[in-house]
């Protein structure tokens, strides 16, 4: 996420490989480098050093070690706190590396110790005027124009179901805003690296209880399953619900016209893998509906959307590694599918060794998933 959806449970499962960005704090002097090569990211729980924090025009990676005691992630922000690259879930002592294309412009360097508040904030400025990867490379460009196509899809049904739900809960009719709750989300967990890109939206449409920062009012849609599956009621939930509809109605205004690059898609695409086995196999996600199943599936779905939009140019670099994506994706799919009930899922109530073993093919897709980004990155 992400996002400011903080202290997400980092067990089960997988971390995913490619990750994180820069930063450094504003009083931290910056290490040197000769300008060439990955920037290195030096995280601690008290500070966020980086080699340099002027970089070129387009594709650059960022190689961040976490020598603290917490775990860790990093951000860079563009204007309004807009995700343009993240890492998350670095543990102590782990290292990780993100791409990213970034073009000409001023943005935020943000180490989060603990993955929690606004972060440890530095200044990051790319300069240059080295053409997008879409405008060198046909089939990239074809790419996000594909996974446009389909985020716009999925925020049409994401505003719609919504709305129903939202309906539901101020009519007082429980047992129809349950069946609507893990529908409305699918389509939430679908695109979520791209609404989790706007700021504090995320959080207030998405945050579980332990996410939500002194003084700030926990809002959206786990506010309101607490409600309905914990008191079997809706009472109180008028103004959570218009809120959500609100928040979900800007989400899905700036997703029809966000202007993604390919390897936000391939970052993206490990996103919603870390989102199944930071949340959905824990079963943190959907605590009081139990309906985790439903948001694995989708996140999983939205993982899928965007290998598949980059698959022509992934074939043409790396064929062996789309037929490993395949082959692995059917996995996880089948895998799911064991718990299928009607139209849906069965509740999350599943033993510790079917966890383990969810986690397992999560694991097995998650491998080649990490390595999308290098090769997409590839000129």
């Amino acid at each position: 996420m992400s996002r400011s959806k903080t202290l997400k449970a980092a067990t089960v499962g997988v971390v995913l490989g490619l990750a994180a960005l820069t930063a450094c704090a504003e009083d931290q002097p910056a290490a040197t480098d000769d300008g060439t090569g990955p920037v290195t990211v030096k995280a601690t729980d008290s500070s966020c050093d980086l080699s340099r924090r002027d970089v070129k025009s387009g594709t650059s990676t960022f190689s961040v070690s976490n020598g603290g005691s917490k775990v860790t992630e990093f951000y860079v922000y563009a204007e309004g706190d807009r995700v343009m690259g993240e890492v998350e879930n670095i543990g102590p002592g782990l290292k990780r590396d993100l791409i990213v294309e970034l073009p000409t412009g001023k943005y935020h360097a943000v180490c989060k110790p603990g993955m929690v508040g606004d972060g440890i904030r530095g200044d990051l400025t790319v300069a240059g005027d080295a053409p997008a990867q879409v405008d060198e490379d046909t089939l990239l460009k074809q790419a996000t124009e594909s996974y446009q196509r389909y985020v716009n899809s999925q925020a049409v049904a994401l505003e719609q179901k919504t709305t129903e739900f939202v309906d539901a809960v101020k009519a007082g009719d429980v047992a129809k805003a349950k069946a609507l709750f893990p529908v409305s989300r699918t389509y939430w967990e679908r695109i979520e690296p791209v609404a989790e890109s706007f700021g504090d939206l995320d959080p207030k449409i998405d945050a579980r209880v332990n996410d939500v920062e002194p003084g700030t009012e926990w809002t959206g849609y786990h506010r309101i399953e607490q409600a309905l599956w914990e008191k079997n009621s809706t009472a109180g939930m008028a103004k959570y619900a218009d809120q959500l509809l609100v928040d979900v109605k800007t989400v899905v205004a700036k997703a029809k016209v966000v202007k993604l690059n390919p390897l936000q898609l391939a970052n993206g695409a490990k996103e919603l893998l870390d989102e199944v086995a930071t949340g959905k196999i824990t079963g943190e996600e959907d605590r009081y509906s139990h309906t985790d199943l439903w948001d694995f599936q989708a996140n999983v779905e939205g993982s899928q959307a965007a290998i598949q939009a980059l698959r022509p140019a992934l074939q043409k670099r790396d064929a062996a590694l789309v037929s490993a994506l395949d082959t692995n994706f059917k996995a996880v799919f089948a895998a799911v599918d064991k718990y299928r009930e009607g139209d849906g899922f069965k509740p999350y109530n599943v033993t510790d060794a079917e966890k383990k073993q969810l986690g397992q093919v999560v694991d097995g897709l998650a491998e080649p998933v990490s390595k999308v980004a290098a090769v997409i990155a590839k000129k």
